[in-house]
């Protein structure tokens, strides 16, 4: 087949996220299997309007807020007839293709942003997201939707999505083998995207908390903010709580520099606001690493509570850092959590998730 996938990032996009990661390595899979696919995204500084990744072939246009429009008109004006499939990827908004494509689509959804559209846009225009998302998803009460967790499937069900149209499959896991062992003294780790619905800032204030109990540990943060405005807020944060000595921020780092940071942390803080599946999550757990989060969609998908972690049942920091304090001084149940974690993460492969795809695409 000739497949179009519609997504704002691609795989070398700085603000690419696990979203991006697990579009890539369905695609991936699917030329494996001997398909055709065009990727449109939104351009980036650097960025090259058109390359080929791995097979894919990426054309980049317009930016994040005119991605969408443009995507639709370069499909209007060149694309009506050039492919078998669609993957339609929501990320706030989709590309509302049932109202003019006339070939096979498919939903491909991580996450419904529900309270994302608070911490991602200003007023009005997070308001009017928020009350129009749900009429803007029941535009494709008739398309299959590929989601990867039941959290999503739920969510789309109480939206009015008819369950037989909605297929879960879990994000796999590309693992890195690591050489480190964990720190002897207690360290913690960040990993993700610097933003607000990523739960940063909780993340520095409950590793706050935590440094009064562990005076000698330490805090790594790794990832990339937005822009220079939100990085220098959370550098005036730490420092404003006498933390400079003991966070060290990273930037993006590489797939070998995050699994050694996750094979020598104790403990991953995982505080975001809501997550499509939690991919991090699985990662620590690969390298015997307990996620510490609150209990929110996505992440009780991928943390199996009290066994590979702790969900904190509310958004409370001071909650989050107690139950991480507590984790580390029962060092029986640290020891077990750090065994089920590992046998866990076993479960979670990209060439399995790869195949129940490629059979989902080639049944549509």
């Amino acid at each position: 087949m000739n497949i179009l996938i519609l997504n704002w990032r691609d795989i070398h996009n700085p603000l690419a996220g696990g979203a991006e990661i697990a579009t890539h390595e369905h695609a991936k899979g699917w030329i494996s299997a001997g398909h055709h696919i065009v990727q449109l995204s939104s351009q980036f500084p650097g960025g090259k309007n058109s390359e080929t990744i791995d097979g894919v072939k990426i054309r980049r246009m317009g930016n994040h807020y005119s991605f969408h429009i443009r995507a639709i008109i370069t499909y209007l004006q060149n694309y009506t007839s050039a492919f078998d499939l669609i993957i339609d990827e929501f990320h706030f908004l989709p590309y509302f293709t049932p109202l003019y494509a006339k070939t096979k689509i498919l939903g491909y959804i991580h996450e419904v942003a529900k309270e994302l559209w608070f911490s991602n846009l200003f007023f009005p225009a997070n308001r009017i997201g928020y009350l129009l998302e749900p009429h803007i998803i029941r535009l494709y009460k008739h398309i299959p939707f590929m989601v990867v967790s039941k959290s999503t499937k739920d969510d789309l069900i109480n939206i009015g999505i008819p369950q037989k149209h909605i297929h879960i499959i879990p994000n796999g896991v590309s693992i890195v083998s690591s050489q480190k062992e964990k720190r002897s003294i207690p360290h913690f780790l960040f990993l993700g995207r610097l933003a607000p619905d990523k739960g940063i800032e909780d993340a520095i204030y409950v590793y706050a908390l935590i440094q009064k109990e562990f005076p000698d540990s330490k805090l790594n943060i790794a990832g990339s903010a937005e822009n220079t405005e939100y990085s220098d807020y959370l550098h005036s944060l730490v420092s404003r709580l006498q933390l400079s000595s003991s966070v060290l921020f990273h930037g993006e780092v590489t797939e070998q520099k995050k699994f050694d940071l996750l094979r020598e942390s104790w403990v991953l803080i995982h505080p975001s606001i809501r997550e499509g599946w939690g991919l991090t999550a699985i990662e620590a757990a690969s390298q015997g690493t307990p996620t510490v989060g609150y209990d929110i969609s996505g992440l009780r998908d991928s943390v199996r509570h009290n066994k590979t972690g702790i969900l904190v049942p509310d958004r409370n920091p001071e909650h989050l850092a107690q139950a991480t304090i507590d984790l580390i001084l029962d060092t029986k149940r640290y020891s077990q959590m750090e065994k089920r974690a590992c046998i866990w993460s076993k479960e979670f492969s990209w060439k399995k998730s790869v195949a129940q795809s490629l059979h989902l695409i080639e049944q549509l």
